[in-house]
């Protein structure tokens, strides 16, 4: 695997893990959830949906990542291991605000 094909695999999880804790934690802020002791039955299961709608975006920003890696690499590289430092520092405060 080449350098930018691994830079781009970074930045489209790391930018996967920091979308899912923000829509958890916009999730948590903005809408209220029921007791789940008092759902009998529901269709929307908030884990799977936040988590395909992640995956989705990070696929995107996977593929803008390789394309700008050809152009800048240096930069491309940065901004990747910002978006690590990011996405676990977002993972954290979303661990913490809504488990």
């Amino acid at each position: 695997m080449s350098s930018r094909a691994a830079a781009a695999l970074a930045a489209g999880t790391s930018s996967a893990v920091l979308i899912y804790a923000l829509l958890r934690l916009a999730q948590r802020v903005l809408l209220t959830e029921p007791n789940p002791a008092e759902v009998l039955y529901s269709e929307h299961a908030g884990f799977f949906w936040r988590s395909w709608t992640a995956i989705y975006a990070g696929g995107m920003i996977a593929l803008a990542a390789r394309l700008a890696s050809d152009r800048r690499p240096a930069l491309a590289a940065r901004l990747v291991s910002a978006l690590v430092v990011a996405a676990a520092m977002a993972l954290a405060v979303a661990t913490i605000v809504a488990p």
